[in-house]
């Protein structure tokens, strides 16, 4: 449950930088105020022994001002703040979220693409994992004070998950889900129905 919300300057940021940028533009003077922050990678992670995908649920302090709820539906995601490769990055991000065991030769990048562009433009790196029920060696969850919700989606029920607007969820995450069903499912005859089922882990 979520209370004593409180809303106060950033006085000291960690994470993040707001800034005013002045520039040119065709001979006029603009400006514009955007936030300088972290690179990303995130991993769209395929179970096949469940033929699932695994998604991550959390709370988004962010997403609560716009609907009071704050949960959305994510791919398991992490920003990029050590001098590590962006591999062996979301290696670490997979086994702290979800519990699963990917070593960083095993992922396959798709693509990279720049999201918040309005405010922040930084870049996410997309990878694409396959794993196996054996490959879980833990619970997940996040580390610290995360507190991440795992969950298996059945591939038959992605694509009216996708559209289920009641149901938060990132443009990597839509992104992903399209590549998936165009990528590994072509040629394949599968019935997608109607609403999902989200399976919660513990």
């Amino acid at each position: 449950m979520i209370k004593d919300v409180k809303l106060e300057p950033l006085k000291s940021p960690r994470f993040i930088q707001p800034a005013l940028m002045r520039y040119e533009e065709r001979g006029v003077q603009k400006s514009w105020e955007l936030v300088k922050a972290h690179d990303s990678v995130a991993i769209l992670i395929y179970n096949s022994d469940q033929d699932a995908l695994v998604l991550v649920r959390q709370f988004r302090p962010a997403v609560y001002l716009a609907n009071q709820d704050g949960y959305s539906y994510e791919l398991c995601a992490g920003i990029v703040d050590k001098e590590k490769s962006l591999e062996a990055i979301a290696s670490e991000e997979i086994s702290e979220e979800t519990g699963y065991h990917v070593p960083p030769q095993e992922l396959q990048r798709v693509s990279s693409f720049y999201t918040s562009v309005g405010f922040a433009g930084n870049q996410q790196v997309l990878y694409f994992a396959v794993v196996t029920d054996r490959d879980r060696r833990g619970q997940g969850g996040g580390v610290d004070v995360e507190q991440i919700e795992v969950l298996h989606l059945p591939t038959q029920e992605a694509r009216a998950f996708m559209f289920d607007e009641s149901k938060v969820k990132t443009p990597g995450l839509m992104f992903g889900f399209y590549w998936f069903f165009e990528q590994h499912q072509r040629g394949h005859h599968q019935a997608f129905h109607v609403g999902s089922d989200l399976k919660a882990e513990g």
